[in-house]
């Protein structure tokens, strides 16, 4: 017989399916707080998955992803365990806030101390309830504020399980990046469990291109490590991602207006014009140039910039042209058929 799982004192049997609450401090209104949990616990043993969104609160892709995923028939009959949190970061969604009441970053904050600040209480509760019942992990996250990513997988790709998991997740860019510190993934990291990091689109806004990635990639995972059946992948291109081991911002060389000339996805040869930062009174423009070839995955979504600010992040890659290619194919694959109800102005990311 599968033994039960323990989250916050409750007992969730075999072929379980529910939500818990797991208390949070109270507002200082004496609101009472929470952060809800939805668990399937199947019937046959296998991996323990959890699935976190909205540790940043203004990150809101994450949360429509975890609603999508429970909804898809595929986990009507699950092995192993699937731990969904939609929104870890309850009082950042409250102000639309990427961060705490305090100020603090949850995902600096990690593993938490039971008596530390609000942020360390809320990362030791998620240590020891959800990652601690967990063996492996899926963060979901966007760009910053006014920044846009392209669709990309972020984790410690040195580590063979990890590596295997980023690959199932199946979108073109994978970045080998290196854990922050206090950050989740390097706490789960260091209890010896597989994370992944998923990034796409911007705060505040849904990306439907992002959203679909996302919950595509979560089921590839979960077929990946024998947690539904496998079926035939519906997905055209049969390329594996593109590693990309070096990464940088390219930072705007004055304040003025910023004009974009390039892209989510688009190729970029070393010297190529980016952009231009125009001074809004005088005739006065600064060239952007990108100092190196590589794939753009990152860029600033408005228009005002102070000199310093990033403004484009690009990825380098062995063969630029080849990932632009998979790009364009992954993007036609994972667009909205004819007559889907999503609008084509919010689906385009190339």
């Amino acid at each position: 017989m599968r033994q039960d799982l323990i989250i916050s004192g409750q007992t969730i049997r075999p072929g379980t399916n529910l939500v818990i609450d797991l208390p949070l401090p109270p507002l200082y209104t004496h609101t009472p707080m929470t952060m809800p949990v939805h668990i399937i616990h199947g019937r046959k043993p296998g991996a323990r998955l959890f699935i976190s969104a909205a540790i940043h609160g203004d990150e809101l892709n994450g949360v429509e992803i975890i609603r999508r995923l429970l909804k898809d028939p595929v986990l009507k009959r699950i092995t192993g365990t699937l731990i969904a949190i939609p929104i870890v970061n309850v009082y950042g969604i409250i102000h639309r806030s990427r961060y705490l009441p305090d100020r603090r970053d949850l995902n600096r904050s990690f593993p938490g101390s039971k008596k530390g600040a609000l942020a360390s209480r809320i990362a030791d509760l998620f240590m020891t309830e959800i990652v601690a019942n967990s063996t492996h992990g899926i963060d979901l996250h966007t760009g910053a504020i006014h920044r846009s990513n392209l669709p990309q997988i972020r984790a410690n790709l040195d580590n063979e399980a990890t590596l295997s998991l980023a690959k199932a997740f199946n979108v073109p860019v994978l970045i080998n990046a290196n854990v922050r510190d206090g950050s989740l993934r390097e706490s789960a990291s260091e209890r010896g469990i597989p994370m992944l990091l998923y990034e796409a689109g911007e705060a505040l806004r849904f990306d439907e291109i992002a959203i679909r990635a996302g919950v595509r990639g979560i089921i590839n995972v979960m077929r990946h490590l024998g947690m539904i059946a496998n079926r035939k992948k519906r997905s055209t291109s049969s390329n594996e991602p593109y590693i990309a081991r070096y990464s940088a911002w390219i930072r705007s060389p004055g304040s003025g207006i910023f004009r974009t000339l390039k892209s989510l996805g688009c190729r970029v040869a070393k010297h190529e014009l980016l952009g231009m930062v125009s001074d809004p009174v005088s005739s006065l423009e600064i060239e952007v140039i990108s100092p190196f070839s590589g794939i753009i995955i990152g860029r600033s979504e408005i228009p005002l910039v102070y000199e310093g600010e990033a403004v484009y992040h690009i990825a380098r890659f062995e063969d630029s042209k080849e990932v632009a290619e998979y790009l364009g194919n992954f993007h036609v694959d994972i667009s909205p058929d004819i007559g889907d109800d999503a609008n084509d102005d919010e689906l385009a990311i190339v």
